[in-house]
């Protein structure tokens, strides 16, 4: 089980950190195409090899990982059959953006649980520390799939360089 754990979390970080690049693409109307692939597909896998853990029962994780497939889906179909044409476009923003805070939010999750000196502040996820961490996080990310939402309205210019890996 320790071997699936840990490939499960680097499929998890490969997600969130593939995802940030694909936030910052948008924030530039850049598509990023290989990013955007790695970025879905890894966060897919996370949401799917969550379920493949042995419990007894309904976790809040298996809750936010059936919600962030649910979005995932709306945001593929938006970004490759629908091809961003219309309000699809916004409904990939949305879908990615949210799908990347579901990613985050289990990291903050995980490190409150796993990390001995967090744990210690917050060992029932109740107490400020955690509360406070899970509202800043879920700030940035409104505040960031708004902006997302908006820069990412027109295709950016096909010029070449610029700050993003146009992957």
């Amino acid at each position: 089980m320790g071997t699936f754990t840990v490939i499960h979390v680097i499929i998890s970080l490969a997600g969130i950190a593939s995802g940030l690049v694909v936030l910052f693409g948008l924030f530039d109307a850049r598509r990023l195409n290989g990013w955007t692939s790695l970025f879905l597909t890894t966060t897919v896998l996370t949401s799917v090899t969550g379920f493949l853990f042995p419990v007894d029962r309904l976790l809040p994780s298996h809750v936010v990982g059936a919600i962030s497939l649910v979005v995932l889906a709306a945001a593929i179909v938006a970004r490759y059959p629908k091809r961003l044409a219309g309000w699809w476009r916004t409904v990939y923003v949305v879908g990615a953006v949210v799908s990347l805070y579901l990613n985050v939010f289990v990291l903050i999750v995980q490190l409150f649980q796993r990390v001995p000196a967090l744990r210690a502040l917050a060992p029932t996820q109740t107490e400020p520390p955690f509360v406070v961490s899970q509202l800043l996080a879920l700030t940035i990310f409104a505040a960031a799939t708004l902006l997302a939402v908006v820069r990412f309205r027109e295709e950016a210019s096909s010029r070449v360089g610029g700050p993003y890996l146009n992957v």
